[in-house]
């Protein structure tokens, strides 16, 4: 989900839902924005005990999504951000991150909320990160894409009555 055009989701009834966040370490001002925003939105949602674990980068989320994924959790979500430098390596590390939470949450079925910041520049990270006067906030956005997935895929799960 992405400003203009984002949908407006409704999630209900989701309080019993047991969520995980990951969050990495780099660009600590901006993933400090991204985890309140995300611990804001659970709230929000009547989720009162989330799972919180950071991680040293965004390269590493994928591997403890997949651990988290395993272990029952009904939705992960995974924060980071890579901004770009003059080298390929953000290349390598965009792909691989995507790709790899991609995979967690196809192979297992656990929703995976990608709350993973990909900017050019620092000023972008922030203007994404939910912190004051960020015209975004993606952590809250990731959440809440996690959360309604996971609701859906209950309901999936369940009969239809």
């Amino acid at each position: 989900m992405s400003g203009k055009g984002a949908p407006e989701l409704t999630v209900k009834n989701c309080g019993d839902l047991r969520i995980a966040v990951i969050a990495a370490q780099w660009h600590e001002q901006v993933m400090d924005g991204l985890v309140d925003g995300a611990l804001r939105a659970l709230s929000d949602l009547g989720i009162d005990e989330p799972t919180l674990l950071r991680v040293p980068g965004s390269f590493e989320l994928p591997v403890v999504a997949k651990a988290l994924a395993g272990r029952g959790y009904d939705a992960v979500v995974a924060l980071g951000v890579v901004i770009r430098g003059g080298t390929p390596h953000f290349d390598y590390v965009c792909q691989g991150v995507t790709n790899g939470l991609v995979q967690v949450s196809v192979e297992t079925g656990v929703p995976v909320g990608f709350g993973v910041l990909t900017c050019d520049t620092e000023e972008q990270a922030l203007d994404r990160a939910g912190l004051p006067g960020s015209s975004e906030d993606k952590g809250h956005e990731a959440v809440t894409a996690a959360v309604a997935t996971a609701a859906v895929l209950r309901n999936v799960a369940e009969p239809w009555r």
